[in-house]
């Protein structure tokens, strides 16, 4: 990374000098150009050409030349299709899942989840909080011919998904508007409103079960793991679909009380 240097002119000149807004406090472009290379390029799974980037970013060849060429260099992004395009590389992945309390959830999350998907014979994914999201960090499928899963490292919507929906339930409520703002939502209050009343309902019942607002003919059935707290930590979630031969209520009410099972006991 190339970053601009500067004078240290002590604590009291910095009081003076820095900006009200703490997210100006401490510039550094340089660094901030990579992190929108890389923001840029999570969009696009075929990568983009050096015109594309610089078109999609607003900025000239030149600012970006060597920052991008230094990404390639440590491993983030690589280059594809003869070198013409540029698309990230699984590091960051990598470097994600190395992240201690993450990978200890998922290593003892996955059996479990494995053994619910045979018994119940429905797919499952756990879910966490990450930067304004929920993001999937493990799923387990059922044998079979045909399932319905969701992909691992799939940001999904805090408030028009089960799983987001269920995440926001079990947090305390006193200090809801306060928790979103620390996981990156600006306008926590106005987008809670309208689900308030949701949200007291499915924290009443202890688990969220409706039908899906993304497809037709699934149930959504998610239920918190809870931290020391007592607040949600993580939300597991069964895309529930009807078989043939079986009762819908029955066999969604026997997912319902296995996964809760299960999320007790992690």
């Amino acid at each position: 990374m190339f970053l601009t240097s500067h004078v240290d002119a002590g604590p009291a000149a910095e009081d003076r000098s820095a900006p009200a807004d703490a997210a100006d406090r401490y510039r550094a472009p340089a660094l901030d150009k990579g992190l929108d290379i890389l923001e840029v390029l999570a969009e696009q799974p075929r990568g983009l050409t050096r015109a594309e980037i610089v078109k999609l970013m607003g900025v000239s060849p030149s600012q970006i030349y060597r920052m991008l060429e230094r990404l390639v260099v440590r491993g983030y992004v690589s280059r594809v299709e003869g070198g013409d395009r540029y698309a990230l590389s699984m590091k960051l992945f990598n470097l994600g899942t190395r992240h201690p309390p993450l990978r200890r959830l998922v290593a003892q999350a996955q059996p479990m989840m494995d053994e619910f998907a045979l018994e119940v014979r429905q797919s499952c994914h756990l879910v966490v909080p990450e930067h304004g999201h929920g993001i999937i960090i493990a799923q387990a499928s059922p044998q079979g011919h045909w399932e319905f899963r969701g992909r691992v490292g799939g940001l999904l919507d805090l408030f028009a998904t089960g799983s987001g929906l269920a995440l926001l339930a079990f947090q305390h409520p006193d200090r809801l508007t306060e928790t979103l703002r620390l996981w990156g939502i600006a306008d926590a209050g106005a987008r809670l409103a309208p689900i308030a009343g949701h949200l007291a309902e499915v924290r009443e019942q202890g688990a969220r079960v409706a039908p899906s607002a993304q497809f037709v003919g699934v149930t959504d059935i998610s239920v918190p793991v809870r931290g020391p707290g007592d607040e949600a930590v993580a939300v597991l979630t069964c895309a529930h679909i009807d078989h043939p031969g079986e009762a819908g209520e029955d066999s969604r009410g026997r997912a319902l009380a296995r996964l809760q099972t299960l999320a007790a006991s992690l």
